[in-house]
């Protein structure tokens, strides 16, 4: 899968274990419950344990149906991670009695007039031991780091949205393309592997504009893009370094409104302010397309025979934040903590750093 770093700095060797004793996410809440109201709120601390199994325990324990048991997003399996659920108050004693699993922990508890829903969440706190990472590899890693909360990184999905052997796509096109209706969450999630595959494409190709525009000279970019002049020297002098162009789909950032670009200046102004940002297609039924030359390049990483999914849109480009470092020399081990929105990966982050890939 073609994947193109933003970054110019040469790649930077650490070693990337994903477990429970090194890879930890707490999810960030999209507002503060209320403490009252007829829906039990549960803060849970998980081990080896993906979202869906949680979900299943936590039925069993409650005696409850799965599908009146809210949450947020789904969480890795192969972590330490804290995220919220939601349940009818009426099941609280029986689930405290009956959760013994010492993989789960409830942390706190409170109450809220509504459950929780798919996508309700500002992201997620992340916290990551590297080992083998030595002093100047410690210092390249920092500044890299910082360097990308300033100005952002591509908002990639991960490896593991693709399965053991990256190709679970090519399922959820061909199901995509049979024109059924969808069965069960499996046939699902492949068919959204698909949609994510074509916007990482997509986003891939935009970097890659991106680096001919900043690397070369407008001559040379004219000839390496096949653009006109006047595109090249109107996106030569976007100062930021991921380029716009009319007919993006820009939305507010974190989240909010969009509106398609018709001019360059007081956008890009906002975007380096990190207050809008562009969006990118996960194609599928009643989806917003962007227009014009942003339409042009988006047309490529389109599908319209997928139509069993609804589509939507999805943060180009995200800004981490709330970077923290703790480096144990002797051990070569560093900690590195960052926030990130909700949908981003925290893998993503980390190649962007290293400029590998970090699938087992």
């Amino acid at each position: 899968m073609k994947k193109t770093y933003a970054y110019n700095h040469s790649s930077i060797y650490f070693d990337f274990t994903q477990s429970i004793d090194r890879f930890y996410v707490e999810e960030i809440p999209l507002y503060k419950f209320s403490n009252k109201g007829p829906y039990l709120i549960l803060k849970i601390k998980k081990k080896d344990m993906s979202t869906f199994k949680l979900i299943t325990v936590l039925a069993k324990a409650s005696n409850i149906e799965q599908r009146n048991i809210g949450y947020a997003g789904l969480k890795d399996k192969n972590a330490t991670t804290i995220q919220y659920i939601s349940l009818p108050k009426q099941y609280e004693k029986e689930i405290i009695k009956n959760l013994t699993t010492e993989k789960i922990e409830i942390l706190e508890k409170t109450y809220s007039k509504f459950p929780i829903k798919i996508g309700q969440l500002k992201g997620n706190k992340f916290s990551i031991i590297l080992n083998k990472v030595t002093p100047k590899a410690k210092k390249e890693i920092e500044k890299v780091a910082n360097k990308m909360v300033k100005r952002g990184i591509p908002n990639y999905y991960g490896y593991q949205r693709f399965g053991e052997d990256s190709k679970s796509y090519l399922q959820g096109k061909e199901i995509a393309h049979s024109g059924k209706k969808l069965k069960g969450a499996k046939e699902r999630l492949l068919v959204s592997a698909y949609q994510s595959y074509l916007f990482n494409q997509w986003l891939s190709k935009r970097i890659e504009i991106s680096k001919i525009i900043t690397e070369n000279s407008e001559e040379r970019a004219c000839k390496k893009l096949a653009y006109p002049k006047g595109l090249v020297e109107s996106l030569s002098t976007q100062p930021q370094f991921f380029k716009l162009f009319i007919g993006d789909d820009i939305r507010h950032y974190p989240y909010g409104k969009s509106y398609f670009l018709r001019e360059f200046k007081e956008s890009c102004q906002e975007f380096i302010n990190q207050k809008v940002s562009p969006t990118g297609l996960l194609c599928g039924s009643q989806v917003k397309r962007s227009i014009a030359d942003a339409y042009y390049l988006e047309e490529s990483f389109d599908d319209y025979e997928l139509y069993s999914l609804k589509g939507e849109r999805r943060y180009a480009w995200i800004f981490p934040k709330d970077l923290m470092f703790d480096y144990q020399k002797e051990e070569e081990t560093l900690t590195i903590e960052f926030c990130l929105p909700k949908g981003s990966y925290a893998t993503t982050f980390l190649e962007e750093i290293g400029k590998f890939s970090l699938k087992p």
